[in-house]
């Protein structure tokens, strides 16, 4: 039986689709303040979201874009979902497929909401969006929704 070249390119694209697809790895605080301090890039912008919060949704597509122009920087942005551990397979993940995020996405694995909050940042009320901006030892803590605009302008005053 001869097999069409057309069936090769339908497995080619199936393959290579599935073999990029985002993985969401979860992460506590202390791993993600060892991500930053240790990792290879000079600044972080990380941004805490959840597949349930409109105004973070509406964000995203704007740290995609900062995370993609200006990745030569050696930034690194750094998506942190507050979705519940129970909703990674089921709602996390198949989001970040959905909406083709290409910056790093965690789940955070804390069972202490004010534990954390209190170690992101003592002023963070809790609420999301919310960012944290990291260059060297600057930390700037922002609890609201950003535009494309805001979020360049509070990247480069770092």
């Amino acid at each position: 039986m001869k097999v069409k070249p057309f069936f090769y390119i339908f497995l080619f694209g199936i393959i290579s689709v599935s073999a990029y697809s985002q993985s969401v790895k979860l992460i506590n605080i202390n791993q993600l303040n060892e991500r930053i301090k240790n990792g290879k890039d000079s600044t972080y912008v990380v941004n805490f979201w959840a597949t349930w919060c409109a105004p973070c949704i509406k964000e995203l597509p704007h740290f995609e874009k900062l995370g993609a122009e200006y990745k030569s920087e050696k930034l690194a942005v750094l998506l942190v979902s507050l979705d519940f551990k129970s909703k990674l397979e089921s709602n996390v993940i198949p989001f970040v497929k959905r909406k083709n995020l290409k910056n790093e996405v965690f789940l955070l694995n804390e069972s202490s909401p004010q534990e954390f909050i209190d170690r992101i940042d003592p002023s963070w009320s809790g609420s999301i969006p919310a960012t944290l901006f990291v260059k060297n030892d600057k930390r700037k803590f922002v609890e609201s929704e950003f535009t494309y605009e805001q979020l360049l302008t509070e990247y480069k005053k770092l």
